[in-house]
């Protein structure tokens, strides 16, 4: 699927509905220091930045403002470079070349995220992988409308027998290729986490030590939370049942430097003949995984939480545990879809 979802009618979907993890601002009651807050709209979504100052100082604001506009700024650039059906984006014009088996050259950054990629989508026994566009396609969630109906078991077979898989590209150099014309490279499984980082490396060089980024219910923290004097606490967040939007079920106390990232079976679905079909699509079946309702994980890079929640919920009941432990994830909870919940994270406590 692609990080864009531009019409202005999927906003409240995508900030309430699609995210499952609400600050829960209301419930500190401790008086804050100076604080900047900003929300933009990008990806599809709503961008929330959050920016702490443990110390009031007339230049708060302007190294607030500049750290935000630059994090912008980057984010927009971020939307063209990876959004894999904009024909004016980058990614779109490496798609263009495998599909022609023909090498582009790309930049060192674009090379080092496909191989970060790459490395992750091993770690997950194919669980997770970028490179199932077409498949993406065949289910119509590339689109702004998903409504149905479902690819024919024909067409599904098709893809099967020929599969394509973001390992099917080589570099030589910072020379692209593959030799699976049928790789079509879709990053909306990780985008944000790419984006997260950028943010929190952005608000560090802006010399910014304290702040929470918020990308459609997706959030990475820089430092602790500031508190009167001189105090500091970690960041609450609220986390969703993916069965009811107004009810919070858990509560994260999140701690400095980490990424919280929650994928869902209900986040962008079609219904067709009394069937839910998810935009989280199995590359090994070809269909949408129906297993867990959500996967919330906790890393200190944003990267690899948001491929790794993918991955597990793809996975499933027989296999997640196997495929948490290859990707390096030990902060974790589960809803299942009777909503069951399978909770190992310290840092997460259940509400009753």
């Amino acid at each position: 699927m692609s990080i864009l979802k531009p019409y202005l009618k999927k906003i409240i979907f995508a900030f309430f509905a699609a995210s499952l993890l609400i600050s829960l601002t209301g419930c500190e009651q401790a008086s804050k220091p100076s604080s900047f807050k900003q929300n933009i709209f990008v990806f599809g979504t709503i961008v929330n930045i959050d920016i702490r100052f443990a110390t009031v100082n007339p230049n708060n604001e302007l190294q607030a403002n500049q750290a935000i506009n630059e994090i912008e700024q980057t984010f927009h650039q971020l939307h063209k470079q990876w959004h894999a059906w904009d024909k004016d984006g980058n990614l779109y014009q490496i798609n263009q070349a495998i599909a022609k088996q023909q090498s582009i050259v790309v930049d060192d950054e674009t090379k080092q995220f496909i191989q970060k990629s790459q490395l992750l989508s091993k770690q997950s026994n194919g669980y997770f992988d970028p490179g199932i566009g077409q498949l993406i396609r065949l289910w119509s969630f590339h689109s702004k409308d998903w409504q149905g109906p479902p690819p024919s078991q024909q067409q599904l077979s098709s893809w099967l027998t020929n599969p394509a898989s973001i390992l099917d590209i080589q570099f030589n150099g910072n020379k692209l290729s593959s030799s699976n014309p049928a790789v079509s490279l879709d990053f909306g499984a990780n985008a944000k986490g790419l984006a997260l980082n950028k943010a929190i490396n952005i608000l560090k060089k802006h010399n910014i030590k304290h702040a929470i980024v918020n990308i459609g219910g997706d959030m990475q923290t820089l430092g602790l939370k500031p508190l009167a004097d001189s105090k500091f606490s970690r960041w609450k967040i609220g986390i969703q049942s993916p069965f009811q939007a107004d009810k919070i079920i858990a509560v994260a106390n999140l701690p400095a430097n980490i990424s919280i990232v929650t994928s869902g079976t209900y986040q962008r679905y079609f219904n067709w003949q009394g069937k839910r079909y998810s935009h989280l699509i199995n590359p090994k079946t070809a269909q949408p995984a129906d297993s867990f309702s959500s996967v919330t994980v906790l890393h200190q890079d944003a990267i690899i939480a948001d491929s790794a929640a993918t991955a597990i919920l793809i996975a499933g009941q027989k296999n997640w545990q196997a495929i948490a432990q290859q990707m390096g994830i030990s902060e974790i909870m589960i809803i299942q879809q009777d909503g069951t919940i399978i909770k190992q994270s310290n840092f997460i406590s259940l509400l009753e």
